[in-house]
């Protein structure tokens, strides 16, 4: 069982493979530069080699790099569009050179004219974004809960993109469990977990699904409405929670959790909780 938080990289690449390593952590997620503006600084040699090496030192399997929540993949303004693009460019080349498995991103916000326009925008942001990319990390696009003009809180929406790009540029999916629920999906019990599982194989098939982000909701079923809770201690709950990590399917997949600690230390206890409602110890 692979389990990773999201950390920051303020004091470097290789500095976050250490604090992931003290959390006793299998991986980590980072964003790719400032995730509410746009900055982001220079990455040398240097400094991809030696977090490359201490990757290997800190026995990390998985790690994910997000993108900003800037970037509006749905957007009409040609601004936005030329950011989203550069952003897709360069931090899938950045990702691709630090030896990163996936790059997730939110699908955005579709604007007056539709959903439809929306998603027709993504597919053609995503498919000049991605055109070169560089072999090695898998791009996601991410479940969300839902809420007004956002784009893949449904399946269906997220599918259409899939199935758009994929004559043209290698697209997965990064499920959100907070998402999912504030969507409507009653994950709880291991029958819903069969439910969503049988509909994203029918939509795209179930090899399409790479990672999990794996946080507990403040909101409850079906509420639309986008809010972490720590592990345990939100609508899910303990049960809830348990029958995620212990569905045979999904525990195949990386864990990576989001929760709002007040302290990345905290992640340490946020895991072992996790691998206790799972019936597993660090390996």
């Amino acid at each position: 069982m692979v389990i990773g938080a999201h950390l920051s990289i303020s004091k470097g690449y290789p500095a976050a493979a250490r604090q992931a390593q003290a959390l006793v952590l299998d991986g980590f997620q980072y964003f790719t530069r400032n995730p509410r503006g746009g900055r982001v600084r220079s990455l040398g040699s240097d400094e991809i080699a030696a977090f490359r090496s201490g990757r290997q030192a800190a026995a990390l399997k998985t790690v994910i790099a997000h993108l900003p929540y800037t970037v509006n993949l749905g957007s009409p303004e040609p601004r936005q569009i030329e950011f989203a693009t550069m952003v897709l460019k360069e931090d899938v080349k950045r990702a691709a050179a630090l030896g990163t498995e996936f790059v997730v991103a939110h699908p955005g916000r579709y604007s007056q004219d539709g959903v439809e326009a929306g998603l027709a925008r993504v597919a053609d942001v995503l498919a000049q974004g991605l055109a070169e990319a560089p072999p090695g990390p898998v791009f996601c696009l991410e479940t969300m809960a839902g809420q007004k003009n956002e784009i893949g809180g449904t399946l269906e929406e997220l599918a259409i993109l899939v199935k758009v790009l994929a004559e043209r540029v290698k697209v997965g999916l990064c499920l959100d469990t907070a998402h999912l629920f504030a969507a409507g999906w009653d994950i709880r019990t291991w029958q819903g977990i069969d439910q969503l599982v049988d509909r994203i194989e029918n939509l795209v098939g179930w090899d399409k699904v790479c990672a999990v982000h794996l946080n507990d909701s403040k909101m409850t079923l079906g509420s639309h409405r986008d809010r972490h809770e720590l592990i345990a201690r939100g609508e899910l709950g303990p049960e809830g929670i348990k029958a995620i990590v212990t569905h045979p399917v999904l525990r195949e997949l990386p864990f990576f959790l989001e929760t709002p600690v007040d302290d990345y230390s905290q992640y340490a206890d946020q895991a072992a909780l996790v691998r206790e409602l799972a019936g597993v110890g660090k390996i």
